[in-house]
């Protein structure tokens, strides 16, 4: 086997397989569906969301590379040099000609200088950890809103700069939503090391925070774990093989294809446990899923306020729900 140098690897690895195919393959593509892509020489693959999946053999990947070493079984080598030899021979398309989208305006509201009421909120009505909230107010991830008083929980681009804003109510009310020019992308999260090959995801910025304080609880340093709120109930298709993975999700992996390990906070109810199932499926078969939902309660920050005694959910409820969507 020869050798390659890791800057050509980091080059043949950039090339995704839709474009691979629309490029230097052609005929060997085929459109399933808005989005969804497979190939004539082997039709139990699906190509959308920037990843395939070749569902007669249980394997999978993101890259044109990926594609060509599981699938049509090349050396490594082999198949590093007939992707940039044809990119040698031919630019893609896409690298010549795909403008720059121009990013939305996010339009935050007016913010206090002065936050009082949402990290009592925080502290006192959701339990978090005071530790916590200080440190997202600290880093500019949570704001406070006038003239409501809102918490706002902020994502950002790699150039730090604020691409996602949603808000809640600080009080009773389940007032919530995104700000005007939200980009989920760029949802709310804590990364604590970009190197690290897990991450954990969760529905809402709330459930983050109080995954954060249950970590904390039990002696871990929260801090070096990357916590990913999808900023929302993700809801598949009643089919999900022709569903897509949320783009929070998908931003993520293809920034960090080192990612193998991905660990699913989602709802004790029939929503969270079909996006479980949707994610657990859509995913390539090289990424490990871990369902991890509360034990108690409906999501995890009612899993910590009964842990912190301000609430004790039913758990003969949630028993039944689980029963429901594994039948």
């Amino acid at each position: 086997m020869g050798y390659i140098s890791p800057e050509k690897l980091n080059e043949a690895k950039h090339l995704d397989l839709l474009t691979y195919l629309q490029n230097y393959e052609p005929d060997n593509l085929v459109r399933v569906s808005t989005g969804v892509y497979s190939t004539r020489e082997h039709d139990s693959v699906k190509i959308s969301n920037g990843m395939w999946y070749r569902w007669s053999a249980g394997i999978g990947g993101r890259s044109a590379l990926d594609y060509l070493v599981k699938v049509r079984e090349l050396s490594l080598p082999e198949a590093v040099e007939k992707i940039l030899g044809s990119v040698a021979e031919r630019t893609p398309v896409w690298v010549k000609t795909e403008p720059k989208k121009k990013p939305k305006k996010l339009l935050l509201p007016d913010l206090t200088d002065y936050p009082d009421t949402v990290p009592h909120y925080l502290m006192y009505n959701r339990g978090i950890d005071s530790e916590v909230v200080d440190y997202c107010f600290d880093k500019g991830l949570i704001f406070e809103s006038l003239p409501y008083h809102n918490a706002v929980f902020v994502g950002y681009d790699e150039y730090h700069i604020p691409r996602y804003a949603g808000f809640r109510a600080s009080n009773s009310e389940r007032i919530m939503g995104d700000c005007s020019g939200s980009n989920k992308e760029y949802s709310f999260r804590l990364i604590g090391s970009e190197q690290s090959n897990k991450i954990h995801l969760f529905e809402c910025a709330i459930d983050l925070l109080s995954y954060a304080t249950l970590l904390k609880i039990k002696g871990s340093n929260w801090k070096d774990y990357n916590l990913i709120s999808l900023s929302g109930v993700y809801q598949p298709k009643k089919d999900i093989t022709q569903s897509k993975l949320p783009i929070t999700l998908v931003k993520y992996l293809k920034e960090h294809p080192h990612t193998d390990t991905i660990y699913l906070h989602f709802d004790n109810d029939r929503t969270g446990r079909l996006a479980t199932k949707a994610i657990q499926t859509l995913i390539p078969k090289d990424i490990k899923v871990i369902d991890n939902p509360p034990p108690i309660g409906k999501d995890v920050n009612a899993f910590l306020l009964y842990l912190r005694d301000y609430s004790i959910p039913s758990k003969q409820k949630i028993r039944s729900t689980n029963q429901e969507i594994s039948r």
